[in-house]
């Protein structure tokens, strides 16, 4: 049996999606009649890194289970380790992040994953860590901007990353859950080539058919920005990895993509293509934009 956390989050949905059919699949979630809608073909479990008894009944009879946490400040992946061999387990693939190799990456979310990642090295479990880049993802945080302004706002445009697909990476993560010659492996993953915001910016108006116009934000209106969703700490995390970002950390191309899957990483523009519909304005906006030039 796998178990899927994270199940709602890009990369955990194309996990879940992408495990072999007969495979017994356990999505654990917090909100059980919520993932439940979006799974059918799994069964869905209630489970809580702060809620001993229910980690136990998520993992029980569980194989290999796939994990994802998202609060630095928290002790998530050591509950749910603990729990793990407990609950006799054997493999853990954990979703990481490619920073951790970066020696001047010491922002409070680097050295939180560096953390997760020696506690999964040393917890007697096999494992598996999984490195991505920047999600190509994060593009639909413009989308509302597109759709309305034409326009896309990021913080230093010219800096290369060399971002991926999350469908890329889930794909990995289904070969470490479901296949032998994984363990004790870190695959650091990214797309086919490095790219900056200024030429996303640009193929997603090649995709839409219309020019985008690209506006950088000041540092400090990037903070602005971010801290309307993150508590402050996350804030300066996230803009001291922009900081790396400008000084090229993030470009390296890797192909652990291919070498695991066996087909080359999808482009950002696969990516767009396929996404191209969250950027198109509704006949409303459309109607907008018209009246506005």
């Amino acid at each position: 049996m796998v178990l899927v956390t994270g199940a709602t989050g890009m990369v955990g949905r194309e996990v879940v999606r992408g495990l072999p059919s007969g495979l017994c699949v356990r999505v654990m979630s917090r909100n059980p009649s919520k993932a439940a809608g979006m799974f059918p073909e799994a069964r869905t479990v209630a489970g809580d890194y702060t809620d001993p008894p229910s980690l136990a009944r998520a993992l029980r009879g569980v194989h290999t289970a796939f994990l994802v946490t998202n609060r630095p400040d928290g002790d998530d992946d050591a509950r749910f380790v603990s729990a793990a061999r407990a609950a006799g387990v054997r493999r853990v693939v954990k979703l990481s992040a490619a920073a951790v190799l970066d020696a001047r990456a010491d922002d409070l979310i680097t050295r939180w994953q560096r953390a997760n990642e020696e506690l999964l090295r040393s917890c007697g479990l096999q494992w598996t860590l999984l490195r991505p880049r920047a999600f190509m993802s994060n593009s639909l945080s413009w989308a509302a901007d597109v759709r309305s302004e034409r326009t896309v706002r990021a913080l230093y445009g010219t800096s290369p990353n060399a971002c991926v697909d999350p469908r890329d990476v889930a794909e990995v993560a289904v070969r470490a859950l479901t296949e032998e010659g994984h363990a004790g492996r870190a695959y650091t993953l990214t797309g086919p080539q490095a790219l900056t915001a200024v030429a996303q910016t640009r193929e997603l108006g090649r995709l839409l058919g219309v020019p985008l116009r690209f506006e950088e934000l000041t540092v400090a209106e990037a903070r602005a920005a971010l801290s309307g969703r993150c508590p402050p700490p996350v804030v300066e995390a996230l803009l001291a990895s922009a900081e790396r970002q400008r000084a090229g950390a993030k470009a390296l191309v890797e192909d652990t993509v291919q070498a695991v899957t066996g087909r080359p990483a999808r482009s950002f523009r696969q990516w767009g293509q396929d996404h191209i519909e969250a950027f198109t304005p509704a006949p409303d906006e459309a109607a907008t934009q018209q009246r506005m030039g």
